[in-house]
C-alpha cells in the first residue's frame, strides 16, 4: 500500500472510532446509569407513630433518608451541627411531604458535650423538642467527615475517628435504653466500602505519629463495621445464633430460646451507600473536581440513600442483625471487619476514651 493511502486509511479508522465511540456511549448511557444507581428499597412500609433520629440529615443521603421516612409518616428528628442548613432542609421536606413532624435539633458529633446535651433533652422530652419523645424506633448514624486535614475534636480525638465512630458510639450508648423500651427498633450505621482499606491502629489511634487523610477515613469506616458487629452481638446476648451466610440467617426458623426472641429486639446493621455525589468531598479540591467530571458514574443522593432506607424499614430485616449491606442486599465484609477480638477491643477502648461503662 502506498504511504499516502496507508495514512488516509489510518485517519479513516481513527475518524470512525471518534464518531462511533460517542454514539455507543450515548446508546449505552441508560444501561450505565441503571447499573450505577444500584438497588432500590421496594418496601412500602408506613411509619406512622414511629420516631426516627438521623444524624447529618441536612444534606446528601441523610437528607434524602429523612425525606423518605417523613413521607412514610415518621416523626423525624434532623440532628445536625449546622442549624441553618438543617432548618432549610427540614422546611423543604415538610413542604414536600406534608409531614410537619420533621424537627431540627442541634448535634455536634465532634463535641461529646453537645452529644450529651442532645441526648439529655431528647430523653427528658423537654419543651425545646416541642413534644415529649416517649419512644425511639430508628436511629440512623449517618453523619460523617472525609479527607479532613489533620485536626482534633473538642475532646482531643482525631477528627475522622471522633466524628465517624466515637461520636456515634456515644450517641448510641446514650439512646440505647429508649430504643430497647420502644422495641422492635433499629440502629443503622452508615459505613463504606472504604472499610476494606482500614485498620484499627491501637498503638496510634489518633494518628499522632503518622497521618494520611484517606487512610484515616478508611480506619473510621472499619470502626463503624466493627462497632455494628459487637453491638449486635451484645444486644442479642450470649445465646445469639450467628452465621456469616446471610441467606441462611434469613431462611432459618428462630425458636423461642434463640436469636432476637431472647434478645432485646433491637437490631444493628451497617451499610455502604455507594459512591455518591455529595458534599462529603468538600475537604479535597482534587476529589471535588474529579467528582464533578465523573458525576455521570456516581449515585445521586436519592440513589445513595436507598440502602439506608432499606435497612431502616424493610420488613424482611425485622430479625436480621449484625450484617452489612450494599445496594439493598447483603454484601461481603473485609476480613478485618469480621475480627471479633478486634471488635471487642475497640469497644473497650472506645468506652475508656469516652469515660463510659457499657456492658
Amino acid at each position: 500500500m502506498e504511504p499516502a493511502a496507508a495514512m488516509f486509511s489510518c485517519w479513516g479508522a481513527a475518524l470512525g472510532v471518534a464518531i462511533s465511540l460517542p454514539v455507543l456511549l450515548f446508546l449505552a448511557a441508560p444501561y450505565i446509569r441503571r447499573y450505577v444507581a444500584g438497588g432500590q428499597c421496594k418496601s412500602t412500609a408506613k411509619l406512622e407513630g414511629k420516631v426516627a433520629i438521623i444524624t447529618g440529615a441536612n444534606t446528601g443521603i441523610g437528607k434524602e433518608t429523612a425525606r423518605d421516612l417523613a413521607r412514610r409518616g415518621a416523626r423525624v428528628i434532623v440532628a445536625c451541627r449546622d442549624i441553618a442548613k438543617a432548618e432549610a432542609a427540614a422546611s423543604e421536606i415538610r413542604a414536600e411531604t406534608g409531614n410537619q413532624q420533621v424537627i431540627v435539633k442541634k448535634l455536634d458529633l465532634a463535641d461529646t458535650k453537645s452529644i450529651r446535651e442532645f441526648a439529655e433533652k431528647f430523653l427528658a422530652g423537654c419543651l425545646l423538642f416541642l413534644a415529649e419523645e416517649k419512644e425511639l424506633h430508628i436511629l440512623i448514624n449517618n453523619a460523617g467527615v472525609m479527607l479532613c486535614p489533620y485536626s482534633k475534636t473538642a475532646d482531643g480525638f482525631e477528627m475522622h475517628l471522633g466524628v465517624n465512630h466515637l461520636g456515634h458510639f456515644l450517641l448510641t450508648f446514650l439512646l440505647l435504653e429508649r430504643l430497647k423500651q420502644s422495641a422492635p427498633a433499629r440502629i443503622v450505621n452508615v459505613s463504606s466500602l472504604a472499610h476494606y482499606g482500614g485498620r484499627i491502629r491501637f498503638h496510634d489511634l489518633h494518628s499522632e505519629k503518622s497521618y494520611n487523610r484517606g487512610l484515616a477515613y478508611c480506619h473510621s469506616k472499619l470502626a463503624n463495621v466493627l462497632f455494628t458487629r459487637e453491638l449486635a452481638r451484645r444486644l442479642q446476648g450470649k445465646s445469639q445464633r450467628r452465621t456469616e451466610c446471610f441467606s441462611a440467617w434469613l431462611l432459618s426458623t428462630m425458636d423461642e430460646e434463640s436469636g432476637l426472641k431472647k434478645g432485646t429486639k433491637v437490631t444493628a446493621n451497617a451499610l455502604h451507600p455507594g459512591s455518591v455525589r455529595s458534599e462529603l468531598m468538600r475537604h479535597s479540591f482534587v476529589m471535588m473536581w474529579l467528582w464533578k467530571i465523573f458525576s455521570f458514574f456516581l449515585k445521586t443522593p436519592w440513589e445513595g440513600a436507598q440502602t439506608s432506607v432499606y435497612c431502616a424499614v424493610a420488613e424482611e430485616l425485622d430479625s436480621v442483625t449484625g450484617q452489612y449491606f450494599s445496594d439493598c442486599q447483603p454484601a461481603s465484609v473485609s476480613p478485618r471487619g469480621r475480627d471479633d477480638e478486634t471488635a471487642k477491643k475497640l469497644w473497650n477502648v472506645s468506652c475508656e476514651l469516652l469515660g463510659i461503662q457499657w456492658d
